[in-house]
């Protein structure tokens, strides 16, 4: 008679409960970025839905939350994650200023009269508008993704711990992401702040700045007088001074900034560009010189390969075929030289790399066993030699105790942890819908 086969095992809950997280998540995030585009194909359509998805998103978050089993490693990352917020924003306060400065130092004069770069990215695209059909130039030119959906992006990410999407805790991954962003930001700074190249819009700095339209002293004295002049040229760089006469310039206004009042010499602030430092540093917005590399796309490529370590599947594929896009239309509307774009691709994936320390999708708890596991092996062998059944228990509760997490806090505490969170983020989310367009 032949033998019944045995009924398959179901699979355990939380393997159900991950495989719905997943199929929402993607479709969450393809809904996210095609109903915003709705804004362009009927706005009638995006006022509709855009509030909808807010709603259910958010209302899907604070459901699961009370549920949600790692509360206890969420605060323990939350030390290190508002260290990655006061890292990551002393980082774009240090970008800002030397934004500022690159963009006053050769005076408006300058900025109207120095050439574009020649960029063969620029002719390629300008190249395939005449060989390629309309239909898909006009899909190149379209915005179908922009800086804020990066961000959002990465947010609905984060959130997706709790429907254990990703691996916990939430507060690990956006760790990471800001410490890494912070880092791109100030080696981006320190790139561009040392050679200053022209914009591909001549014409950005006269509708954005009030800068002053003669140069920085510095330029006045170390880069006017070997600007054109060949002979000049050869001639400070035998001397190794600057040895030419500086022109006449007007000076330069000096308001009084207390404290702050070092950093005169670097904004060169004018009379109508308001009473303090700050208002100048809200103003700098992206700069009007070409700023290496591209910080839109350094984001994007964080985001994308966020997606990529924790999630994965066709979403992911998804991203990075967007972000190919916002490079070539970040080189088509000449909001960056081609180089901008590439270097913050490959710089982007070495830096995400480089910060695996962070957070990694890896699961530690499994390495830790392994290396306690390779520890107790020789202790284990002599014990199973030895028939010792006893000592063979007692090591494999070694084991098995070197993967669990430790438990340092009381349960009020995580209570109280995951009630502020809730709340935090809510109000968050309620605010950026009510006080933005596009949240």
């Amino acid at each position: 008679m032949a033998r019944a086969k045995a009924p398959r095992p179901k699979p355990p809950q939380s393997a159900t409960r991950r495989l719905l997280g997943f199929c929402g998540l993607s479709f969450a995030a393809a809904a996210y970025v095609g109903i915003d585009y709705l804004r362009y194909l009927s706005p009638t359509w995006h006022e509709r839905l855009q509030p909808v998805l807010w709603a259910a998103l958010a209302l899907a978050a604070a459901g699961r939350a009370p549920f949600y089993l790692h509360w206890d490693a969420e605060l323990r990352a939350a030390l290190p994650f508002l260290g990655s917020i006061v890292f990551m924003l002393s980082a774009f306060l240090c970008e800002a200023i030397s934004v500022r400065f690159v963009s006053a130092v050769m005076g408006l004069q300058w900025h109207g009269s120095a050439a574009p770069l020649p960029d063969t990215g620029q002719w390629l695209l300008l190249a395939l508008n005449e060989k390629l059909p309309g239909s898909v130039v006009n899909l190149l030119r379209a915005h179908v993704i922009t800086l804020h959906h990066y961000l959002m992006l990465f947010m609905m990410l984060g959130f997706s711990v709790l429907f254990d999407c990703i691996k916990a805790p939430g507060l690990g991954i956006a760790t990471r992401y800001m410490v890494t962003m912070a880092i791109g930001r100030l080696l981006r700074t320190a790139t561009f702040i040392t050679t200053i190249l022209p914009s591909a819009r001549p014409w950005c700095a006269a509708g954005r700045y009030q800068i002053p339209g003669h140069p920085h002293p510095w330029a006045q004295k170390y880069y006017v007088p070997y600007a054109s002049d060949s002979h000049a040229i050869r001639g400070v760089i035998d001397n190794d001074m600057a040895y030419a006469d500086v022109q006449s310039y007007p000076g330069e206004h000096r308001p009084d900034w207390g404290r702050m009042s070092f950093l005169v010499d670097i904004l060169r602030p004018t009379p109508g560009e308001g009473p303090s430092w700050y208002h100048l540093l809200k103003k700098a917005s992206g700069g009007c010189n070409d700023l290496m590399f591209s910080g839109h796309m350094l984001v994007s490529v964080l985001t994308a390969m966020a997606w990529t370590e924790a999630y994965g599947g066709w979403i992911s594929v998804a991203i990075w075929l967007l972000v190919l896009h916002s490079a070539q239309r970040e080189i088509r509307e000449r909001h960056h030289y081609t180089v901008d774009c590439v270097v913050a691709i490959y710089v982007g994936i070495l830096l995400w790399r480089m910060t695996r320390s962070i957070w990694s999708a890896r699961d530690a708890n499994r390495a830790r066993r392994l290396a306690k596991l390779e520890e107790v092996q020789s202790r284990l062998i002599h014990a199973a030699k030895d028939s010792d059944i006893d000592e063979i228990r007692d090591l494999l509760k070694e084991v098995e105790l070197a993967g669990r997490e430790k438990k340092g806090f009381s349960q009020r505490a995580i209570l109280a942890f995951a009630a502020a969170t809730i709340m935090f983020t809510l109000t968050c989310v309620v605010l950026a819908l009510t006080l933005t367009s596009d949240g």
